[in-house]
């Protein structure tokens, strides 16, 4: 076996604390190689995934060249989804699990999805939000959160990280230290938080104390700015949020995690349009992160290795601690060698393919006034669509169209945006059928509820359906909340309309 030189094991190093994506539904030749050279960890993306079995034979190439090499990917279930982005989720997301609020469903659904990951390779899952969604405004989490109660966001975040890793898949719980009081998308733009310490441990952390103690092998960092916390550096950047906090021990005020720090992607303007990708990953690891995800929109070779090359390069300039980059490559090692042993609790455990669709059936909040009769014959379904946030992406279908065309044939369905969503528009493509419309935070979207009360006052038998945040007053001649824009909580909702 050959020996490492010293600085063949600082290029190594390099190369196993990254997380990248990569274009295509097999793995480029570039990418084997590098796994040959130390990159430990792949990140996965809907752009990867095709079919169960496609990316079951991608896992497979992917361990032929590194057999403990660990598969990463952002599956939440419900709004964002990548195992199932061209279909919709099969599973509701976290705000319907919140809604229901029975720990052990939620631990259920958290388990059958991942036992669907472990079946097809992967084996790091970078979920569950932990977020508290104090704003009902926020444009990034949202439904995306279990709600707005720290303590039932904190059961129902420790019952999902137990349900995931009981299938043998590691969790990964975000966005550390709390991404649900922001007004921006750090996608696009550096959020700010400007609650005190006192809030911050009695709100945010709350959920983050609940998944160390129930043992999550990860924890993915915000790109948000906390002046209480660190007045110059958002928290993936910042040691007082990394190794002050999250890694301190309790005793002195901390978390007390040993596991995993990953930061969240790194190419997102919260931190390339100030820092750059390459300074940012440099000052991410040495504030405490261990992994860095890059990947959602730089998905190619000359990433990894420009990464690479400035964290080598950061060690030999004594920017970055060689001891620090040592033990964050140890770090991903060890999760590596947990994956590789974890192997589920698969013996004397069923699968459980329809527990998605009946969480979205007990997520459902209906409002109807009496005697409601449900529906017989075709339908006009408008949907009122949103902007997606670049976390939901805008190839995953939503709504109650598709579902309810099966149940009731001859249904249309019909986009409306911002530029079309008059209410003469939709009664003029509706004609004389019956009116369903969808709806998706309107609550946030002034021009879609404008055009929805003018709909339901001149046409009173519509039926809304809002598949977002819940928070405007019911309306229509029946209203179902549906906690989330799933694949199951459209087929649900579609159940209730045609009173299935």
């Amino acid at each position: 076996m050959t020996t490492l030189t010293p600085q063949g094991t600082l290029t190594r190093d390099a190369l196993t604390v990254l997380q990248p994506g990569f274009t295509g539904t097999t793995a480029p030749d570039w990418l084997l190689r590098r796994l040959g050279e130390g990159l430990s960890s792949v990140g996965l993306f809907g752009r990867n995934v095709a079919s169960p079995e496609q990316l079951a034979a991608l896992t497979a190439q992917l361990r032929a060249e590194r057999d403990d090499v660990l598969v990463a990917i952002d599956e939440e279930g419900g709004d964002v989804t990548r195992l199932e982005v061209r279909t919709g989720s099969s599973f509701p997301g976290n705000l319907a699990l919140g809604a229901v609020d029975d720990t052990a469903l939620t631990r259920d659904v958290a388990h059958e999805l991942g036992r669907r990951l472990a079946a097809c390779g992967v084996n790091l899952n970078w979920a569950p939000s932990a977020d508290v969604n104090s704003d009902p405004d926020n444009p990034v989490i949202g439904v995306r959160s279990f709600g707005a109660d720290p303590a039932l966001v904190a059961r129902h975040t420790a019952a999902y990280v137990e349900g995931l890793q009981a299938a043998g898949v590691a969790a990964c719980t975000k966005h550390f230290p709390g991404h649900g009081d922001t007004a921006v998308d750090s996608h696009h733009d550096l959020p700010r938080i400007d609650a005190g310490l006192a809030t911050l441990r009695e709100r945010e952390l709350v959920p983050f104390r609940a998944a160390v103690a129930a043992g999550t092998k990860a924890v993915m960092s915000a790109h948000i700015l906390l002046p209480a916390l660190d007045p110059a550096l958002p928290a993936t950047l910042s040691p007082a949020a990394l190794h002050g906090l999250l890694r301190a021990p309790v005793a002195d005020g901390g978390l007390g995690f040993d596991g995993l720090v990953v930061t969240d992607g790194m190419e997102m303007r919260a931190i390339s349009a100030t820092y750059g990708i390459e300074r940012g990953s440099v000052m991410a690891i040495a504030a405490g992160a261990d992994a860095i995800c890059v990947g959602g929109g730089l998905a190619d070779e000359d990433t990894v290795l420009r990464l690479r090359d400035a964290l080598a390069g950061a060690v030999r300039s004594g920017e970055l601690p060689e001891e620090r980059l040592a033990d964050a490559a140890a770090r991903v090692r060890a999760l590596a060698r947990w994956t590789s042993g974890a192997g589920g609790d698969e013996e004397g455990t069923s699968p459980a393919p329809e527990i998605g669709l009946v969480a979205a059936r007990r997520a459902l909040r209906v409002t109807a006034p009496a005697g409601h009769e449900p529906l017989t014959g075709p339908a006009y379904v408008a949907a009122f669509t949103p902007l997606a946030n670049f976390a939901v992406g805008d190839e995953t279908p939503w709504g109650v169209g598709a579902e309810l065309g099966r149940l009731l044939p001859g249904t249309e369905t019909r986009a409306y945006g911002q530029e079309t969503a008059g209410a003469e528009e939709v009664l003029a493509d509706a004609g004389e059928r019956r009116i369903v419309a969808v709806v998706r935070d309107v609550h946030r979207h002034p021009w879609m509820a404008r055009a929805l009360g003018s709909l339901v006052a001149a046409r009173p038998g519509t039926i809304v359906v809002e598949m977002g945040l819940n928070q405007a007053p019911p309306s229509g001649a029946l209203h179902i909340a549906t906690h989330g824009a799933a694949r199951v909580c459209g087929v649900a909702a579609a159940e209730v309309i045609a009173g299935r």
